[in-house]
């Protein structure tokens, strides 16, 4: 959500901020929008104050003995009265129509975001590791998981309709491994505190981290109007909505290991087969709530975080800084991490750590008051994925496939998997 002052104080600076996400300038229109408003609450403020002195008057006039010019001026005060009632849903009217507009506006990225307009416009910073070497030639995951009889696309579509899976046995135990080894990196190493939290949220949830109203046809949702998250960092987000923060206790940063729901109806055509893109998938979420002056570094902590779950699980990787062409609504600044799946002989997208400023919070009206107790800020707010469980499971699949279809189990692994090696065919 942007903030209207500020679009008033520096109204080209927001436009050059639209013309890098390809939109056309809106400043002009917002601050007649934001005007038409004030001008009726300026008339709003002055009725009130005459109503006041006039029902003063009332009584001056009483007391006086001047019975009928009390009269006159009570029919003044109900006319004012009705006038006011009016202007008040006048009011209500332009700042809800102002909001809308506002709320459908994505957030300014910063200056170090590259330019252009999708992902072809995106800067690699750098990579870690190297592609294995196998000595055959390497399948995808869905062929890996169907050889060893432990991954079942037909049956999930008998139960459910496509995009989605069933796993059994040695790969669905790989797949909760993989879920319990990054929520222990990430809460005894990493600092993040582990949540459990709703998956079904309201619409007041949603529109804090921005997936509503704009992206509503991306999302389920169920018969009593709530919602089932496509991220743990709306729950997680959302923890701060409505409060007022100690800045001695920011930054604060979180984590949960949740189902997460997408409708996928922008996909048709991608990645139909296999565990890429579905409909419910696991996923384990970072959010940070930070300072303004602390967000920018907790990006670059956030993000080696992440990479520390790759790095473990000794899986070659690069990471992109998005352009702005290619960054999500919410964001100012995202990273993207790409794994190497050799059986695509492609780098894809495993997590996305983003800073959002105070986009959100703004949304949430989550806020902090400083040491100096000098009012409130509002906070900023950050999300990542530590990381994409589904997408984990793929990329040990693809990169620890052997020649004889059985899959060896990382190091880091085998610890949560009974000490486990290797991943037979059945």
């Amino acid at each position: 959500m942007h903030d209207i002052k500020a679009i008033r104080d520096n109204p080209a600076e927001f436009d050059r901020g639209l013309a890098r996400r390809g939109l056309a300038p809106q400043s002009a229109e917002l601050i007649a929008a934001d005007e038409k408003k004030r001008a009726v609450q300026t008339r709003l403020q002055e009725a009130q104050n005459k109503r006041n002195a006039l029902s003063k008057s009332v009584g001056d006039a009483m007391k006086a003995g001047d019975k009928a010019k009390a009269e006159i001026i009570k029919a003044e005060v109900a006319a004012l009265k009705d006038s006011i009632t009016v202007g008040e849903e006048e009011e209500r009217q332009l700042t809800q129509a102002l909001n809308d507009v506002l709320a459908a506006i994505p957030n300014i990225p910063l200056d170090e975001a590259p330019d252009g307009t999708d992902e072809h416009g995106n800067v690699e910073v750098r990579r870690w590791g190297e592609a294995p070497r196998h000595n055959f030639p390497p399948r995808q995951h869905f062929d890996v998981g169907e050889t060893l009889k432990l991954m079942d696309f037909e049956v999930a579509a008998k139960i459910a309709g496509a995009r989605f899976v069933v796993t059994r046995g040695a790969l669905a135990r790989l797949e909760r491994a993989i879920a319990q080894y990054m929520l222990d990196t990430q809460t005894l190493k990493n600092g993040y505190t582990e949540h459990t939290v709703p998956l079904l949220v309201s619409d007041k949830t949603m529109f804090g981290t921005a997936q509503l109203p704009k992206f509503a046809e991306d999302q389920f949702r169920t018969t009593d109007g709530r919602w089932l998250i496509p991220t743990a960092e709306v729950s997680l987000t959302n923890l701060v909505r409505e409060s007022i923060l100690e800045e001695e206790h920011l930054p604060l940063r979180m984590t949960a290991w949740t189902p997460c729901f997408r409708a996928e109806a922008g996909a048709a055509g991608k990645d139909t087969r296999g565990m890429i893109r579905q409909h419910q998938f696991y996923k384990v979420e970072l959010v940070s709530i930070t300072m303004p002056e602390q967000s920018r570094e907790e990006l670059e902590r956030m993000t080696s975080c992440a990479e520390s779950i790759l790095k473990g699980l000794n899986l070659h990787y690069r990471v992109m800084k998005l352009c702005t062409g290619d960054m999500g609504f919410g964001s100012r600044l995202t990273y993207d991490l790409e794994v190497w799946l050799p059986g695509q002989n492609a780098f894809r997208e495993i997590s996305s750590c983003s800073v959002c400023g105070d986009f959100q919070a703004r949304r949430m009206e989550a806020r902090y008051r400083p040491k100096d107790g000098k009012g409130t800020r509002y906070v900023h707010t950050l999300n990542g994925s530590g990381l994409a469980v589904g997408r984990t499971l793929v990329a040990v699949l693809e990169n620890y496939q052997n020649a004889d279809g059985s899959v060896t189990v990382p190091d880091a692994l085998r610890g949560y998997m009974g000490d486990v090696a290797r991943i037979e065919v059945q």
